[in-house]
């Protein structure tokens, strides 16, 4: 399988990425059925005009003809991951482990991630990742390799053991790194029961130097006291919350911080792919017990939150091997069995995640001036939010890197 990709992956990539320079030199317009512009507008009819990376008009289609007919399609922007581990991925012998893989090795599979995250329509994600995603990133923004923008935090704090100087420290080591954004552990995973690790103090410390640094900072916190404490901090965003309550909810609310609520990949993935993670780390069966127990109690507090209508609750999957690709299926998740409404849950994963990058105005949204990422899917999402997972047309920066419509 690695020998296959290795070789064919990179030819498919040079084609693609030739192809995509050619359409781009050329002004291009796309004719829509149905357009959700990703602020929770609809146009019916409408045809999107792109120039160079850039989006010029967005209006009534009239009968003008298009580069692109996707008249029974329906346009979104491109969607956006606000938490992926772009450099997570079964290895060799099929595990969840990678030891032993040359630089070359691990550069292919991330650029085989970077490819299959992409096609799936995700042009946007955040690796909470590390130092290794910062040549991936590089490498991508080039137009080297076909990929989805790329942040990374290049490295996550989890040492309970450091001051609040040391704290500080790692902060300003990781922006010195390349980081795109900071990440700190608060708490045990859910694994381990969620608790509570780093104390208010250290997660103060983070925050304050991220915000100082000019910094978003995401909290790894499940347990209420982590995300209390990351909140009053003026953390930017909190992930997972799977112990968050109604106070938690009204707190973040007030404070203006982002929550990333991870609910139906991330866990469901390990159980699908408990084989290939078992034994390894603290993936053993008590750590599978309470991941199985996590499910329907991440759900609970998730319908609990979404009743709290002022809290941004952003688009997150957590996604790692196994998952890469499949990262609609939080979405779907959200919607058919967490009870969000569809257009809700397309605004988190457009616009609302883009708010929560500091990318509002380049990226998001489909209107004048934003950066061309869109993506056509066959269906509309309003009414069958599966429809997220049929992406026919891929376009990043006024570059087509997808298109299956036509034969459709």
């Amino acid at each position: 399988m690695y020998t296959r990709f290795s070789v064919t992956a990179v030819v498919a990539i040079a084609l693609i990425s030739m192809t995509a320079i050619s359409v781009a030199q050329q002004p291009i317009t796309i004719r829509a059925g149905t357009v959700i512009d990703g602020k929770g507008g609809v146009q019916r009819n409408a045809v999107i005009t792109v120039e160079g990376s850039r989006i010029v008009r967005l209006g009534d289609g009239g009968a003008q003809p298009a580069t692109y007919d996707f008249s029974r399609f329906t346009v979104l922007p491109g969607l956006i991951d606000t938490h992926v581990h772009i450099g997570n991925h079964f290895g060799k012998d099929g595990r969840a482990s990678n030891a032993g893989e040359t630089p070359a090795e691990r550069a292919l599979f991330d650029a085989e991630t970077a490819y299959t995250v992409l096609m799936a329509g995700f042009t946007t994600v955040q690796s909470i990742g590390a130092l290794t995603d910062v040549a991936l990133r590089v490498a991508i923004a080039r137009g080297q390799l076909p990929g989805p923008r790329l942040l990374t935090s290049t490295s996550s704090l989890q040492d309970a053991s450091l001051t609040a100087d040391q704290t500080r420290q790692f902060v300003k080591k990781a922006v010195a790194d390349g980081a795109d954004l900071i990440k700190i552990f608060a708490s045990k995973s859910i694994r381990e029961g969620g608790g509570q690790t780093l104390s208010d103090e250290q997660i103060s410390a983070a925050c304050g130097e991220a915000k100082a640094q000019g910094k978003r900072i995401w909290v790894h916190a499940h347990a209420a006291s982590a995300v209390r404490a990351s909140a009053q901090a003026g953390c930017t965003a909190v992930a997972h919350g799977s112990q968050v309550t109604d106070a938690e909810a009204t707190l973040m609310a007030g404070r203006g911080t982002y929550f990333e609520p991870n609910i139906g990949l991330v866990s469901q993935n390990y159980i699908e792919n408990k084989p290939r993670y078992l034994g390894i780390g603290n993936y053993d069966e008590v750590g599978f017990k309470f991941t199985e127990d996590g499910i329907p109690l991440k759900l609970s507090m998730f319908k609990m939150a979404i009743r709290h209508k002022d809290l941004k609750i952003i688009m997150g999957t957590d996604s790692v091997a196994g998952a890469h690709g499949q990262n609609a299926r939080e979405i779907v998740y959200r919607v058919q069995v967490g009870g969000q409404p569809a257009m809700d849950a397309i605004v988190a994963a457009t616009s609302l995640n883009a708010a929560a990058l500091g990318l509002q105005g380049q990226i998001g949204s489909l209107a004048p001036g934003m950066e061309a990422d869109l993506i056509a899917v066959d269906g509309d999402p309003l009414t069958d939010i599966t429809a997220l997972q049929r992406v026919a047309f891929v376009m990043k920066s006024g570059k087509v890197y997808r298109n299956v419509a036509s034969s459709r």
